[in-house]
């Protein structure tokens, strides 16, 4: 399996300088080819080819005053941005002919983009020196923060600088599945929410941090100061920093807090269960900053690639499975309730559920986990004493003092 690792870089002030101009040109060359193939398409003409579009927009466009500026970067970074323009119309039409969720067209690059990247093959002649940094052809040696070790060598780097003007080195490397967890007995069935961030099936729930809400008075600041510096000043672009770096860390907190639980979860449990939830409806509701906050579909897709590299099992039931209308302890369908309803009795067995722990077992349960409902800490209700010496119970069972089916 391909697994992406990420690490700061730290350049100084001539490499910063040398990556905007990387980055400002990668981008001439996509948007050029962009314009010259959608020209092409608007006169009903086929589209060029790549090799053709790395000729005339490259090695004949070095030639001209115009652009004679591209010869001052890697040739592979311009080739690799009419790759990535080959990718992005690959996956449009992919989309069309439903392989895949649909996407927009292609669409123009901006230098205000939040988001510039170049990337560097082994035609590149990149390398990791022996100091640890890493080098780039017309760049230098830019240092480098390791926090791990890679698992193989890498062929590829991308060098991505965000919203906050970090810069970060990120690889795409091959590993195998060999460092599989010890075996455990234990599997667990997760419901997703919102007061609650993960409700597993044993009984345990984990409290959602809701980092975007806590930071919300700041973040209001921020924006607030940003809105009142003139358009196009020094300042405003240093309030605009400001203000992506206080969202970068609210995104970093949230991101750290998927990967403790999903490792926690991956190294305590042999099988997972979780529910696929319709993360992009509940995003068009009044719940959209919250269901946001939470970020289900990351910490979901944590669990599914660590439980593929550790050798555990990772089970998503389907999103219409009535996880909260069935009693965990008998099978009774009671049918929907209220959302303010979180306890709640079945009809059937007469047992006293908790609406989110119950809905965990039964994730569990549909995923083919053999979960039993004590899990789910449900308890019986009390029933008093009958005051008859006998009677008929409800299910036409005789009964003595009170005493169901004696």
């Amino acid at each position: 399996m391909q697994l992406r690792y990420s690490f700061r870089l730290y350049p100084n002030g001539p490499q910063r300088s040398a990556l905007a101009q990387a980055f400002g040109c990668a981008r001439v060359v996509y948007n050029d080819a962009l314009r010259a193939r959608e020209t092409a398409r608007a006169a009903g003409e086929a589209f060029p080819k790549t090799g053709e579009l790395s000729k005339l927009l490259i090695t004949e466009a070095k030639k001209t005053d115009e652009r004679a500026w591209l010869g001052d970067v890697s040739a592979v970074v311009l080739q690799q941005s009419l790759r990535d323009l080959d990718t992005a119309y690959r996956n449009f039409f992919d989309g069309l002919g439903g392989r895949r969720p649909r996407m927009g067209t292609p669409r123009f690059k901006s230098r205000k983009d939040n988001r510039q990247a170049v990337r560097f093959t082994a035609n590149a002649r990149w390398k990791i020196t022996a100091g640890g940094a890493l080098s780039f052809p017309k760049i230098g040696d830019v240092r480098v923060k390791w926090s791990r070790s890679l698992p193989s060598v890498p062929s590829t780097v991308t060098v991505v600088k965000d919203a906050a003007g970090r810069y970060f080195a990120s690889f795409v490397v091959e590993t195998a599945p060999d460092e599989t967890l010890p075996g455990t007995d234990a599997v667990v069935g997760i419901d997703l929410g919102l007061t609650h961030f993960a409700i597993l099936s044993d009984g345990t729930k984990i409290d959602a941090p809701r980092f975007l809400r806590r930071a919300e008075k700041k973040l209001k600041k921020a924006q607030r100061n940003l809105s009142r510096k003139a358009k196009g000043s020094n300042n405003r672009d240093k309030a605009r920093i400001k203000v992506a770096r206080a969202h970068a860390r609210v995104a970093d907190a949230r991101r750290e807090f998927h990967h403790q639980l999903s490792t926690k979860v991956i190294r305590e449990n042999q099988a997972v269960a979780v529910e696929d939830l319709a993360v992009k409806g509940l995003a068009r509701t009044r719940l959209a900053k919250s269901v946001h906050d939470a970020g289900w579909a990351s910490f979901v897709a944590m669990l599914e690639y660590k439980a593929a590299l550790y050798g555990r099992t990772f089970i998503r039931i389907g999103r219409f499975e009535p996880t909260s209308q069935v009693c965990c302890a008998c099978g009774t369908k009671d049918g929907p309730r209220p959302l303010h309803v979180r306890v709640w009795e079945c009809r059937g067995c007469g047992t006293v559920l908790d609406r989110d722990i119950n809905a965990a077992v039964n994730v569990a349960k549909a995923a083919g986990l053999a979960v039993s409902a004590c899990g789910a800490r449900v308890r019986p209700v009390r029933v008093p004493a009958q005051r008859v010496e006998a009677g008929t119970h409800r299910d036409g069972r005789p009964t003595v003092v009170g005493i169901p089916g004696l």
